[in-house]
Order: structure tokens, then sequence, then C-alpha cells
């Protein structure tokens, strides 16, 4: 079965890096190219969000908030997507998810189980 796995997370003080990864296994690698690789995050007590998105390396976008601080990049030959976070501040201390969407509807949407981020002096 076709899966999708975070890596990366823990605890970090206020201004300091992390970088999350997310890989699919069993997955034929042009599979992967053909998906939208997305990184959502969600806080205690708050709705899911989508942080940042890409569908290479090319074409990326992010929410206002992480902006300047966080980079999404893909490894295409890795099937992997990874996340930098930079300047971390308390409030990104969330769960971090990973999807994988096929904006043709060809292939199943993939979600990760979940890692904690934790920002905390």
């Amino acid at each position: 079965q076709v899966q999708i796995r975070e890596s990366g997370g823990g605890l970090v003080q206020p201004g300091g890096s992390l970088r999350l990864s997310c890989t699919g296994s069993r997955m034929i690698l042009s599979t992967f190219w053909g998906y939208t690789t997305d990184w959502y995050r969600q806080a205690a007590g708050k709705e899911r969000e989508l942080i940042a998105r890409a569908t290479d390396n090319r074409n990326t976008d992010y929410l206002d908030s992480v902006k300047g601080r966080f980079t999404i990049s893909r490894d295409n030959g890795k099937k992997t997507v990874y996340l930098q976070m930079n300047s971390l501040k308390p409030d990104d201390t969330a769960v971090y998810y990973c999807r994988f969407n096929d904006p043709n509807g060809q292939f199943p949407e993939l979600w990760g189980q979940g890692i904690q981020v934790t920002v905390s002096p």
C-alpha cells in the first residue's frame, strides 16, 4: 500500500530551525512527479491550514505568516518533499502534515500521519 510519512519534527527554541521531510513509500517515481505536494499544520484548538505548496521547485506558494521563513522543496528522485523552517516562533507550534494530491484525479490523495513541532524556550 502506498503511504507517505513525515519525519524531522521535535522541540526547538524560538529562533531555531527544523527541516521536515515527507517521503512516498511503495510509490512509482512517475506517480510522485504528477503530485502537487503540500504542507499543512494544525495547532491545538484550531483548524488545519495549508502553509506551503509545491507543484515543482519553481512553482511554490506560502501562507503569509510563513513567507520568508519557510521553504518547500522537492526531490523527485527521492519521492520526497521538504519543509525547511527557519526563525521559528512559538506560534508555529502545531502538528504538521504532508499531503500529496493529483490535480488530474488519476491517483489517490495521500496524507501523512502528522508530526509534532514544538517551539518553546
